[in-house]
């Protein structure tokens, strides 16, 4: 690339590697950040720096926030007595997108896979369990996505929580390998209505 300087082509590198970029994709957003510095690329620089220093996962259910225990976990009215379970933090904002979940979340950092050596005490799934007792939990809401090691995980904490606690999970609306975060608000909020009990 004619006239570039190594740290623009060391920003394209990081930048091609972002989900969703590729190498061609990220030359035209950093020549488009460059482009609208004083509007995009120093406010992102500096928020970049500042997400740096004070990004953290929720303590309680493993969000993503600014503090040790996220706004959801400490919103009150959130305390509905449901426990909506999710594989990660981008399908607990894919829920949130939608609006239709009032209650809190639990974030189980994976799936189960044996194929990849990741067992129970990998995710938050110990967690879970004594979250069920300690907030009084009556109903958790398995959310998790429609593929073999998410089916997996979802009868494996169905064993762990059985009769303990009503059981549901997403129905209609989210078809087999389909993941929350690529679907839409409306179907989202169509599955969650019509969950079912496991």
């Amino acid at each position: 690339m004619a006239g570039s300087t190594k740290d623009i082509d060391a920003l394209i590198e990081l930048m091609a590697r972002l989900p969703g970029l590729g190498p061609r994709s990220a030359r035209r957003a950093v020549l488009h950040l460059i482009r609208k510095r004083a509007l995009l690329l120093t406010p992102l620089a500096d928020l970049m720096g500042q997400v740096a220093a004070t990004a953290r996962e929720c303590l309680n259910c493993g969000n993503v926030g600014t503090s040790d225990i996220c706004d959801i976990c400490t919103d009150e009215r959130r305390a509905t007595g449901e426990l909506c379970v999710v594989e990660d933090v981008a399908d607990l904002w894919a829920m949130e997108r939608s609006g239709v979940f009032k209650g809190r979340y639990h974030v189980l950092g994976g799936t189960l896979s044996a194929l990849d050596g990741v067992g129970p005490e990998e995710l938050r799934i110990p967690r879970l369990a004594d979250r069920v007792t300690a907030e009084s939990i009556s109903e958790v809401i398995l959310a998790l996505n429609a593929t073999i090691d998410g089916q997996t995980t979802a009868h494996y904490i169905a064993d762990q929580l059985g009769g303990r606690v009503r059981l549901t999970s997403l129905a209609q609306g989210v078809p087999i390998g389909g993941e929350l975060d690529y679907l839409d608000d409306g179907t989202i909020s169509a599955a969650m209505r019509a969950r079912k009990d496991l």
